[in-house]
Formats: C-alpha cells, sequence, structure tokens
C-alpha cells in the first residue's frame, strides 16, 4: 500500500498533475476498451465482451483459436505478464495478415492505440491464427425502408 501511496503523491504533489493524472488515465483505459469493443465486432464476436471481466478473456482467446482455459496462464506472475499476454496480441496482430516486426513492437509498446487502428482500419480479419474456433456467421443488418414522409 505504501507503494501505491508513493506513486499517488509523486504525480498528484511533485509533479503537480493534481487529477488531470487520473483524468489521463481514464481517458486511455476508456479509449482502449472501445478500440477492443470494435476489434471484436469486426472479428465477428460479440462487442458487449470488452467491458465483462471473465467473458473479455474468452472472446480474445476465441479469436486467435486458443482454447478458453488458457486464461488462466495470463494469472501465472512472471510467465502471463511477460510471456502470455504480449504473444496472444501478436497472435491477434498476425489474425490481421501483419506480421513485420514493426508491428510487434507497436503492439506491445501501444497496445490500445493499436489495436485502435486495427479496428477502425481497413484490415480484414482473417481468421483464428490455431484454427480452433470457426468463424461465427456475420450479423445482419437491417434493411432500410423508405421514408414516406
Amino acid at each position: 500500500m505504501d507503494t501505491l501511496n508513493a506513486f499517488h503523491d509523486y504525480f498528484y504533489y511533485k509533479l503537480g498533475m493534481g487529477s488531470a493524472f487520473y483524468y489521463a488515465i481514464g481517458f486511455i483505459a476508456a479509449i482502449a476498451v472501445l478500440a477492443q469493443w470494435r476489434l471484436y465486432e469486426k472479428c465477428r464476436q460479440p462487442g458487449l465482451a470488452a467491458f465483462v471481466p471473465i467473458w473479455n478473456i474468452v472472446i480474445f482467446l476465441r479469436i486467435v483459436g486458443r482454447p478458453a482455459w488458457q486464461g488462466w496462464l495470463m494469472l501465472i506472475p512472471i510467465y502471463g505478464q511477460l510471456y502470455f499476454i504480449p504473444k496472444i496480441w501478436i497472435e491477434v496482430v498476425q489474425c490481421f495478415g501483419k506480421r513485420s516486426l514493426l508491428d510487434y513492437v507497436l503492439v506491445i509498446a501501444l497496445n490500445g492505440l493499436y489495436i485502435l487502428n486495427l479496428a477502425l482500419g481497413d484490415d480484414q480479419y482473417l481468421g483464428p491464427l490455431r484454427g480452433q474456433a470457426p468463424l461465427p456467421p456475420p450479423h445482419k443488418v437491417a434493411q432500410a425502408r423508405p421514408q414516406l414522409a
């Protein structure tokens, strides 16, 4: 707890940022969640899963074709955070056909912004990398009805 207090005191008092630091973190987190929602929709998965914690991981693993039980591997202290999660992000990038070293570095360094770029860009989802989960059918778009008035 002392570490969190020292972190807060450093940004709040020493740098003089006040509450602006927390607003910036909240803004970046909101952009990352909305980008993930759009990415899920692009991969023909339910976008609402971006807001539900466990379901989020299951859908995330389904996009790359991994079984849902591997979500537990993210919780292993060093293996999960330093190896498994970056590996999954790299596999997500590969599912969109991006295979350069620059793409791998960008998705790890600028995660939320790079996912936003993938979600809003023209890149097409090519399917799961591991081939374990078939693509669901695309969502039906309602037909536009002509207006009389």
